[in-house]
């Protein structure tokens, strides 16, 4: 007992920043809060007596008792610490102890904080049975359980339980009573609580009605709040452990007895906690519980956290009372006497009556039958209709604790019972009559048995003097099962001679044997004679004789007790030999089968992390479709999952390099026979299977070591050992090749436009939400999900505050199927069984015929007692798909296959749904299938989806998707596999890494104005623009590109110079992967992970010259042309000698370079004759294909004359396009088509205005259509936005890759154009002939490709195609003195571009300088001090500038909390050619030094004033500032009182302050809080808390995040930052808000986009700045605050998407310059 007389002598200090370690002993008692005299905020204890609850452990406070509290005094650090996830619970424990140990050696310094030690456990530990266990043992209070289930929304800022994780805890670290004075309450709890913590809560309950007579009679208590000692969370994957400790040196409470008190309670702690069963009812098990209970009718059980009582104290909100949803579940036990609770409690089990009231031997026989199986834990009972049976099933609905389900198709309802085991892991009892209907549950049998499935069969029989003797339904059922059960008996007719303990024992024992390994069904034959009803009949109560003990408790007749062996896989040296394989394995893997148990999951995953071996999943393994649980990146980097080895062995050739010499297989079979047969070919030195069951699981007769184990136990082994594994290579090929595979399969699926049956295995998990399961049908349905599901997904809830040491962010979705006997019966009812004992949301998705096949399973469906809905996906391809894809399909009749093979059918799926009243959705598009999935998802109903198929299209699809995949491994293979001994293959097989960027501007004279433009001026000369980049890579080799942004462009030179300038300062040492050229995603995978840039905030034409200049360094560095790069170095070694073909002219062969046809264009200025005339000039030079410019002149009808004229010259042996560029209506083009619509146009280029007139153009008129500016401007999905012009009448595709965003862009529209039969052209926007060899190469690639898909599609390939590079005519001038020659080569009638000749012009590239304008030199960034004084501080700044001071324009950068003046270099360097730019470091951080005057403390005012000194001090005239988050908020500040040296400023992320005084206290005492915790836990670790906060979950989610917090470290005085923290809290600066409506300067405001606090309060700015009425505020109307919200980015814009943000800044200083 700690005796306050003692607080009240002593004189407490203030909070120490030096660590202090104090003896402790245990305080149990109350300690209410008084104000101190000596200082504020110091709270003082009083005794009292008396205590309303009981609480045995952790510090105690009375609200009631505090006077008055202040704000400003939170607890010195607030922290969460994650220790290393844990395999058992049992070491979950153990970890929280050992860091307890090191706590106790190596104690924190400050004098009061919270902690919490938290480790992921195994999901089965659930909070239910974790606390019912607990609490047998535990004298410890208080202790809770809350269960959430679906959401529920709160007004007030309290949590109401729903809102939660299901949650339970016992003890309390720190516990606050009250009877009034709740607002006082809050303010004591605040103190405790962190923002930056949130996993730290308290949990509590209000509204409690003292009057009640439950409670004590002196207890007034209302109210009442506490942070739990130790707690479990469940969360989704796994649970996580955690306990808390709270000390406070203000209450004398110190850290070591807070410490005392968790190991006090960490001693009771049960060590093993049984794995949780969903249907248990184990609180009406724990005594004294339901005596105590009550319901709470004018209270509810809420938790608290930093955030939700920062709001409630800013709004001074009392708790508003809320009737707890139905689905809320709650207790609260606070002492021995007193329990309040929302549960319902339905009593002990037992039969409903008496067994001496049974009517007759028959129905006590089968009450004791039903109650047995009950007391077991088996409720689900699944009865079908039959005389015979009725004993049992009438015994078994009058149960009260039994969930009964009927269907008159035994089958049907056998299949259900092993659904639901499958999901609950609990057998369900299945209760027929005899005859046949026992016979038809074999099915189901075979499959429980097959795949250790366990299920209670008790059949009603006939008794003997019946049977063989012609009596109906009578049949023998002796062992009618065989071997397929685990336990049979065949119970004797009831007689009351016979002891009711024989009924009992044999219910014990089958159930022993149904659940013990291998697990399986059991077989209990039923012998009835009559009556089968209820009627009376005398029986003898001498067969009760020993059952009174059973009769008076809830438990089973007989416990079975298995004695676990003291050494087993355990034992080292039984296991010896595997360990060693496992340790010299050269070429791993782990491979995960069938795996349905989350607790084998779990240990799997820690196994594959512990082993870092490459993960093969199996579709069924939990671990094939999993979603991410944290934006932090390379999540999926710690995991070496290979989803697509079934398909990366399509390719021979990698086939024969995948040999893995040892293989350890977690779980039974695998589904795909590609791996099982690579295995099989395999030389393997130790195959290792590991399952529970002790059956062979080994058709290819391969494993070498069986061990019969439950997964955890051998992980648990091997997790005990190191493994020295150094192979990265194996692991990065396998891992390479993955990727492809992934893109490949994901770019097939979406570039096809149809729906097909791989499209839907592919999206499904997009629609699973992350406690949804999913059920798969057998054939060709778990085939396609296994091969084509998508493995890495986002889940919902991916906010997860955590950044290190919680290894295993990853949500698994579970995943099931019949795949014992692999049969399609019976999938409909097993998928709702497995639904109602899983309690998920599933959705099941099976093939036509498997559903045909149970139809009966809708009977079931529509019986929903304890199951959410279901979602069926029914594929209908109107029969068996699968035959198709097999041998047979190519050797037999198709009417035979038709007939005896596919069963084809026209079964309406729609009317069997109508006539069970199942709600039934057609599908037959991808959108349709969308919108019925995300219906299906909002809807509380089952739901069946038909989605249309087709076999012949579902086959072509299946072998096009294959050779695709097959021909993407084998160009993967053929890149990677020539750096197979390059040392430089590590986690990412880079080649090399670009040394240095260079650019000049370029400026040459054209022949006559670009056709891009509608050019009026008539002046002798034009002249064309663009950048000239130069990269080279570290071993010399240059390549150039080039950027040349047209009219047509979305952005300007200085616009493109601009980002080039950037990208140029972050380039340098960045690693080029050897997978780059392949252009399908690794460009952009390349820009965002190497560059750290939205590769959508690139400017296309910058996109194009970077890659240009990449692709030409790479091909010079191979020694081969770009197309050779592009295709994936196909013989480097031949150089350009494979440039050259043979080729048949005549009776002579020829060698031939490859070529490409060039397309002329013609602007058609003139008249009709005059422009005939041009054409028939070109055609004489050897043009065959013209495209015309048209929609220029006053009517359409001027055009078609134009092109009759140019028929009538030339003929019809020329191709003529014409190009309308988007400018006439609808009217006009249809006009104009009219009359050219026998001229034979091999299309038109956006002949209309509109993009939804284009598709009614070519149905309408019948004329080609080709599309140019559509593609250019589509935004977004760019194959769902195609996929809107897959019509035959769209015959052709114009791309610019300086338009659409580079050569990987081009690259993806050409393939998709190819793909659905359409021409892909190649088209140049008048660049030199750096870029017209470029794209010559690149056309020539893209034939390749098409032949290629030709041959794939078995379809005849198109002839040569002419390409729109004909603008080289314009070229007065070259960037280059010998430009590229375009003509009719030796050989050829037409004007071509050979491919060596490009290749020889780009490997030999020589700039002309006399067109260069300037050349671009990195200016060198000039780093120094000054020291600046005023009244109040002394400020000694670093300061960091670049750029020349030109008319006075100079930019001051200020940065945030935690970053340097270093952050703004890119950024600076960028904006220096026009402008002064200056960065400073401000007080506290990097190398400033700020020394405040004695008595007085820093500022944002006095900041700002001594920062308005500096800049007078380095410019005399005016400034912008840009400033970001704190540093945002001075440039505001000074922009507002500084308004003759402020121009303008920048405000990224800022606010102008909190508008209350009372939301200003909470803030400063938070910041304050953080201070102290810098101080005491190091920068480190504060920097991981600070990031771990919402605020950043779009940062966290950069690639280069942990590069960015690494930066953060670099601050010379750790005491100033933590200083500045405070000091520069928004909590301590005045509110802004009323000085905005007196703003006279510019400001723009950037906010990101998914930042969604600052967005808000960004707008509210923007509103309240523009709204004011003062006369000076807008200029030539425009506002004087502008607002961007910069896309893709949040709180961080300025390292999310530097570049929308630094094109915003130098238009806005544009602006200011123009004011």
């Amino acid at each position: 007992m700690l005796r306050a007389d003692l607080l009240l002598h002593s004189k407490p200090s203030p909070p120490p920043i030096s660590f202090l370690s104090s003896p402790f002993h245990a305080l149990s008692s109350h300690l209410p809060l008084r104000r101190s005299l000596g200082r504020p905020g110091l709270l003082f204890l009083r005794r009292r007596s008396n205590p309303a609850f009981q609480v045995y452990m952790g510090l105690i406070l009375s609200v009631d008792a505090v006077q008055e509290m202040e704000l400003d005094s939170l607890v010195e650090i607030s922290e969460t610490r994650t220790l290393p996830s844990a395999l058992s619970y049992m070491d979950g424990v153990n970890n929280i102890r050992e860091e307890v140990e090191k706590l106790k050696a190596n104690p924190p310094s400050s004098a009061s904080g919270v902690l919490r030690l938290q480790v992921a456990v195994p999901p089965s530990t659930k909070a239910l049975s974790w606390l019912f266990y607990q609490q047998r043992s535990l004298v410890v209070f208080p202790q809770f359980y809350l269960l959430k289930e679906p959401y529920a929304h709160s007004s007030c800022g309290l949590n109401p339980i729903n809102s939660v994780p299901a949650v339970s805890g016992l003890g309390a670290a720190i516990y606050f009573q009250g009877s009034s004075h709740i607002q006082r309450g809050y303010n004591l709890v605040a103190r405790y609580l962190s923002v930056d913590s949130p996993m730290i809560k308290a949990y509590g309950s209000l509204g409690i009605d003292h009057k009640k007579d439950f409670l004590e009679k002196d207890g007034t208590v209302s109210f009442c709040f506490f942070i739990p000692q130790i707690e479990l969370d469940e969360s989704g994957n796994y649970s996580l452990l955690a306990s808390t400790i709270v000390w406070d040196g203000h209450l004398s409470y110190t850290f070591g007895k807070a410490l005392q008190s968790l190991e006090l309670c960490l001693n009771q702690v049960i060590y093993e906690v049984p794995p949780f069963s969903k249907h248990s009812s184990w609180f009406n098990q724990i005594p004294g519980w339901p005596s105590h209970v009550k319901d709470i009718k004018d209270g509810q059980m809420v938790y608290l956290t930093a955030e939700s009582l920062a709001q409630i104290i800013a709004g001074g909100s009392c708790f508003k009372q809320e009737e707890p949803s139905n689905y809320s579940h709650s207790v609260l036990r606070l002492s021995e006497t007193v329990s309040i609770s929302t549960l319902t409690f339905t009593g002990c089990y037992g039969t409903n009556c008496s067994l001496m009231r049974c009517a007759n031997i028959n129905y006590l026989w089968a009450s004791l039958i039903v109650e047995e199986c009950v007391r077991l834990g088996l409720t689900y009972f699944c009865i079908a209709p039959g005389s015979r049976s009725s004993p049992l099933a009438v015994s078994a609905c009058r149960h009260p604790q039994t969930t009964c389900i009927s269907c008159f198709d035994e089958r049907s309802l056998s299949f259900h019972a092993v659904g639901y085991a499958k999901g609950s892991g609990i057998p369900a009892v299945v209760v027929t009559s005899s005859g046949t209907a026992v016979s038809n549950l074999l099915p189901a049998v075979v499959e429980a048995s097959q795949s250790f499935v366990p299920v209670v069969l008790l059949t009603a029989d006939r008794p003997s003097e019946l049977l063989a003797t012609g009596a109906n339904q009578a049949i023998d059922q002796v062992n009618h099962f065989g071997k397929f059960v685990r336990f049979f008996f065949s119970l004797p007719p009831p007689n009351d001679q016979v002891p009711a303990r024989m009924v009992l024992t044999t219910i014990d024992s089958a159930v022993y044997h149904a659940t013990q390994i291998p697990f399986g069904p059991v077989h209990v034959n039923c012998h009835f004679r009559e009556p089968l009803d209820d009627q009376p009949r005398a029986w003898t109560s001498d067969c009760l004789k020993g059952l009174n003990s059973w009769i008076s408790s809830t438990k089973p007749f007989t416990k079975y007790i298995k004695m676990q062996p003291t050494c087993g896989c355990s034992d080292y040296d039984q296991i010896v030999e595997v360990v060693q394989a496992v340790q010299s394995a050269k070429n791993g893997i782990l491979l995960l089968g069938d795996i349905q148990n989350e607790d084998d999951i779990w240990a799997s995953l820690l196994l594959a992390k512990h082993l870092a071996w490459p993960v093969v999943t199996d579709i069924l393994s939990g671990l094939r479709l999993r979603k991410q649980l944290t934006s932090l990146p390379g999540i999926e980097d710690s995991f070496l999952f290979i989803d697509h080895l079934d398909h990366i062995l399509l390719s021979e050739i990698v086939k024969s390099w995948v040999k893995p010499d040892v293989v350890i297989q977690i779980g039974s079979r695998i589904t795909s026979k590609r791996i099982g047969q690579m295995l099989e070919s395999c030389s393997l030195c130790s195959y290792i299977l590991v399952d529970k069951h002790p059956n062979r699981y080994d058709p290819s007769h391969i494993v070498t070591h069986r061990i019969q184990s439950g997964i955890p136990v051998f992980v648990d082994v091997l997790m005990g050992i190191k493994f020295s594994w150094e192979n990265k290579r194996w692991c990065t090929l396998l891992k390479e090749l993955d990727i492809m595979v992934s893109n490949e399969i994901s770019f097939q699926i979406s570039s096809e436009c149809s729906l097909t049956e791989p499209y839907i295995a592919h999206v499904i998990t997009k629609y699973l939400q992350d406690d949804d399961a999913l059920f798969i049908g057998n054939s060709m349905a778990i085939r396609d999900v296994d091969m084509y599901g998508c493995g890495w997904g986002k889940s919902l809830h991916s906010d997860v505050h955590v950044m290190s040491n919680l290894e295993l962010l990853i949500h698994c979705i579970q995943v099931t199927g019949n795949r014992g006997a692999s049969g399609i019966d019976g999938l409909l009812s097993t998928a709702v069984g497995f639904a109602a004992g899983s309690n998920k949301r599933v959705l099941c998705m099976v093939g036509d015929v498997s559903f045909l096949h149970d139809t009966n399973g809708l009977a079931i469906l529509s019986q929903s007692k304890r199951r959410k809905p279901l979602t069926i996906l029914v594929i209908n391809n109107h029969g068996g798909a699968i035959f198709s894809l097999l041998p047979i399909a190519s050797t037999t009749e198709p009417t035979v296959l038709d007939r005896y093979f596919y069963t084809s059918h026209d079964i309406l799926i729609g009317q069997l749904c109508a006539a069970h009243g199942v709600k039934h959705l057609h599908v037959r598009t991808k959108v349709e299938l969308q919108h019925a999935l995300w219906s299906s998802q909002k809807d509380q109903t089952d739901c069946l989806i038909e989605v249309e198929s087709c076999i012949e299209d579902n086959a072509n699809y299946h072998s096009v998707m294959r050779k695709s995949v097959s021909e993407a491994v084998d160009q993967a293979w053929n890149v990677l596999s020539q750096f197979l001994s390059s040392d430089r293959i590590n986690d990412r097989p880079s080649i090399c890494k670009i040394s240095k960027m260079v650019y000049s501007q370029y400026r040459i004279e054209l022949c006559s104005p670009p056709t891009s433009s509608l050019w009026n001026d008539y002046s002798s000369s034009f002249h064309r623009e663009g950048l000239l980049l130069s990269i080279e890579l570290d071993d010399g080799s240059l390549g150039f590109g080039e950027v040349a942004p047209i009219e047509i462009h979305q952005e300007d030179m200085v616009d493109v110079e601009e980002q080039v300038k950037f990208l140029l300062h972050i380039i340098e040492g960045s690693e080029i992967s050897c997978l780059f050229p392949l252009l399908k995603g690794s460009v952009s995978y390349w820009i965002w992970n190497s560059l750290g840039v939205q590769p959508s905030s690139i400017f296309p034409s910058v996109r194009c010259g970077l890659e240009m200049a990449i692709l030409n360094a790479l091909a010079a560095r191979h020694g081969c042309s770009l197309s050779d790069v592009l295709s994936g170095y196909r013989n480097p070694s031949l150089g350009n000698h494979e440039l050259v073909r043979s080729e048949l002219v005549g009776d002579v062969i020829v060698k031939k370079s490859p070529r490409v046809q060039i397309s002329a264009l013609v602007d058609c200025k003139g008249t009709p004759k005059e422009v005939a005339h041009v054409v028939s000039q070109l055609v004489k030079e050897g043009f065959n294909t013209i495209k015309l410019k048209v929609a220029r002149r006053a009517s359409p009808i001027e055009d078609a004359i134009v092109i009759q004229e140019i028929r009538q010259v030339v003929g019809y042996q020329i191709h003529i396009r014409a190009d309308a560029n988007r400018i006439w209506s609808y009217k006009k083009a249809l006009q104009f088509a009219s009359l050219v619509k026998d001229l034979g146009l091999q299309y038109i280029e956006e002949p209309v205005c509109l993009e939804s007139d284009i598709i009614r153009f070519c149905e309408e008129t019948g004329i080609p259509v080709a599309l140019d500016e559509t593609v250019d401007n589509i935004k977004g999905d760019l194959f769902i936005q195609l996929e809107r012009f897959v019509h035959s009448g769209i015959v052709a595709i114009v791309i610019k890759p300086s338009v659409v965003g580079g050569f990987e862009n081009a690259a993806m529209i050409a393939r998709w154009a190819q793909l659905h039969d359409k021409i892909a052209v190649i088209s140049s926007a008048f660049e030199s002939s750096l870029s017209l060899s470029a794209y010559i190469q690149f056309a020539y690639y893209l034939e390749q490709q098409n032949a290629a898909i030709c041959t794939m599609r078995n379809k005849e390939c198109r002839s040569a195609i002419s390409h729109g590079l004909g603008t080289y005519r314009w070229l007065k001038q070259d960037i280059t003195n010998k430009p590229l020659a375009i003509c009719v080569h030796p050989n050829g009638d037409t004007i071509e571009a050979a491919i060596e000749d490009a290749d020889i012009f780009l490997q030999n590239f020589q700039i002309n300088h006399e067109i260069i304008q300037r050349v671009y030199q990195a200016e060198q960034v000039t780093s120094y001090h000054l020291k600046v004084n005023t009244e109040e501080i002394s400020y000694s700044a670093k300061v960091q500038e670049v750029g020349l001071d030109k008319n006075n324009k100079t930019v001051i950068f200020l940065h945030g909390f935690l970053g340097t003046s270093q952050d703004w270099v890119p950024i600076m360097m960028t904006l220096s050619a026009t402008r002064r730019c200056i960065s400073v470091d401000l007080p506290g951080h990097g190398q400033s030094k700020l020394q405040a005057k004695p008595g007085l403390t820093a500022s944002v005012e006095s900041v700002a004033e001594v920062l308005h000194k500096l800049i007078c001090d380095i410019t005399s005239g005016g400034v912008v500032l840009v400033g970001y988050s704190m540093g945002a908020r001075i440039a505001l500040y000074m922009a507002l009182k500084y308004k003759e040296k402020i121009h303008g400023a920048v405000v990224i992320s800022g606010s102008p302050g909190l508008r209350d005084d009372t939301s200003r206290r909470v803030r400063a005492a938070q910041d304050d809080a953080r201070a102290r915790k810098l101080l005491a836990c190091g920068l480190q670790c504060f920097l991981e808390t600070w990031y771990a906060g919402k605020l950043w979950k779009s940062l966290r989610g950069h690639p280069h995040f942990r590069q960015i917090i690494s930066s953060r470290a670099r601050h010379d005085d750790i005491q100033a930052l933590a200083e500045s923290l405070g000091a520069l809290s928004i909590g301590r600066q005045r509110s802004l808000w009323e000085d905005l409506k007196h703003c006279s300067r510019p400001l723009l405001l950037i906010v990101g986009e998914a930042d969604a606090k600052f967005k808000e309060i960004s707008e509210r700015m923007l509103n309240e700045i523009n709204s004011s009425s003062d006369a000076d505020k807008i200029e030539n109307e425009v506002p004087l605050c502008d607002r961007l919200v910069v896309p893709n980015s949040g709180h961080a814009v300025h390292l999310e998407n530097p570049l929308a943000m630094i094109n915003a800044i130098r238009k806005f200083m544009v602006k200011l310059d123009q004011r």
